[in-house]
């Protein structure tokens, strides 16, 4: 249901420069097929750039424990990011 919800917001909320979104969706792709080490790869460096939408899904990872140890300070950050940007 967490995963459902989560993707369906991500297919929403899509909106970047061409390379971003090809990163982005590569994660995407990783993330469905369950692969969640290889989004967290796609997602980490334009998180760090400031993408709302990766700061997002590396928020529910490392809440979750998808692809990373549970980190609920570290999912705090991501999410606060994502949040300051209107990604609530």
């Amino acid at each position: 249901m967490k995963l459902t919800t989560l993707l369906l917001t991500l297919l929403l909320s899509i909106s970047f420069a061409t390379t971003a979104c090809a990163d982005f969706q590569s994660g995407l792709d990783a993330a469905i097929k369950g692969d969640y080490k290889t989004a967290f790869r796609e997602w980490q460096p334009l998180a760090k750039q400031g993408d709302a939408n990766a700061q997002y899904n590396l928020g529910w990872m490392y809440y979750d424990g998808q692809g990373v140890d549970k980190d609920y300070k570290e999912a705090f950050k991501w999410y606060t990011k994502a949040a300051k940007q209107g990604d609530a």
